[in-house]
């Protein structure tokens, strides 16, 4: 039988020619630390430094941690930003590398940033619910963030979750929040795509999950999500691998992304339980039926400045999902804003230095200064009070 023809030979002119793989040609043979680099990766995940903007723990309770960052220059805008994010995956994103850092472009901005990390659940964690993380520890971090700053009003920025809980904690405490940010958050989940279908209480019962596990593993929230597009997520993300490590290109970015899409928490069993019953299931936030400690939240009691951000790409919260918000507050100024890119992408992506953070700070710029000054914004400054 004739032999195969050899991946490499000598050309007419004596030099090597290129091995043809599906991404083009490469120059030769890959070596062996390309290959050895891929396997590792493959069986133990990708690992690269992240989060490496300096930090300082302002407070804790609990497993939740208040940090607040350090800019290279003293903040000059007034307001303070509090950022929130979900109950899964971890909050570097916000800070995945020196070269792609959300914090990093707000902080040379001048603005002073604070994190919520609500941190990794333990076996005694697995009764917290949102009642606690809404109710408790939310507004305890934002009353600190406001010592810190020595500021009187802040502006809340929720992603993904965090930006759910966000709205719920502007409902329920107006008082003292200047502005409102939402990235791709879910309010309505009416028609919440695939996950909405698995997540059926006619098939899927969560507390059979909780109760099973305790706390829900991040893997398997992960796994959930990279269902949505599994050749994407199980396929393409590792032939870009391969052609990344066979072709030579920086694996930087794509190892930091790759980490943090890995990087799962569990989920605190009775809040995942209360995530899809009254969320998913129920649709309660946006009926006005949720309740927080038996206060029913209310979000037309949000009348601050309202910029909410969706993802046109977005596959885990539809655009749909997210732009309900803007009928159910009553602020003035309120802004609607849907970018052309996914979940993810939208705020690390590679346009996001172009793409959002831009759009992020003009928007910001006005509503962050000393009311006392001109240029500071007289619309959506109403407050409402907080009943006794």
């Amino acid at each position: 039988m004739a032999s195969s023809t050899p991946p490499k030979r000598a050309a007419a002119n004596g030099t090597q020619e290129g091995i043809p793989t599906p991404w083009g040609t490469i120059p030769g043979p890959p070596s062996f630390e390309s290959i050895e680099e891929g396997l590792r990766i493959l069986a133990l995940g990708a690992d690269t430094p992240t989060g490496l903007t300096p930090k300082d723990v302002v407070w804790t309770r609990n497993k939740t941690t208040l940090y607040r960052y350090r800019g290279e220059r003293p903040p000059v805008h007034k307001t303070p930003i509090v950022f929130v994010y979900a109950l899964i995956n971890k909050p570097y994103i916000f800070d995945l590398r020196p070269e792609n850092s959300f914090f990093r472009h707000l902080l040379g901005e001048g603005y002073d940033v604070f994190l919520v990390d609500w941190g990794t659940p333990g076996w005694e964690d697995r009764q917290m619910t949102y009642d606690d993380y809404v109710g408790d520890h939310l507004p305890k971090a934002v009353d600190r963030a406001l010592r810190a700053s020595g500021a009187d009003e802040y502006t809340l920025f929720g992603y993904c979750m965090g930006g759910t809980m966000s709205t719920m904690h502007a409902a329920l405490r107006p008082e003292r929040m200047r502005n409102l940010i939402t990235l791709t958050t879910p309010i309505d989940f009416s028609d919440a795509g695939l996950h909405g279908k698995w997540l059926d209480e006619r098939h899927y019962d969560p507390r059979k999950v909780a109760q099973a596990y305790g706390n829900v593993p991040g893997s398997l929230i992960d796994t959930g999500n990279a269902m949505l597009r599994p050749v994407a997520n199980y396929f393409s993300a590792r032939m870009t691998m391969w052609e990344r490590l066979l072709t030579g290109k920086d694996m930087t970015s794509w190892k930091a992304m790759n980490k943090w899409v890995n990087d799962g928490v569990p989920f605190a069993g009775a809040a995942y339980t209360q995530w899809i019953t009254d969320f998913y299931q129920g649709n309660r936030l946006a009926k006005g039926e949720m309740t927080i400690r038996g206060e029913r939240v209310d979000l037309s009691r949000i009348e601050v400045p309202l910029l909410n951000i969706a993802g046109e790409k977005d596959h885990i919260v539809l655009p749909a999902m997210a732009e309900v918000l803007n009928g159910l507050v009553s602020s003035k100024d309120n802004d609607y804003l849907l970018m052309p890119a996914g979940h993810v992408g939208l705020l690390a992506g590679s346009g996001a230095r172009k793409g959002l953070w831009p759009k992020v700070t003009d928007w910001l710029s006005s509503r962050s200064a000393d009311r006392g000054r001109s240029g500071g914004r007289s619309d959506g400054g109403a407050r409402a009070a907080r009943p006794s």
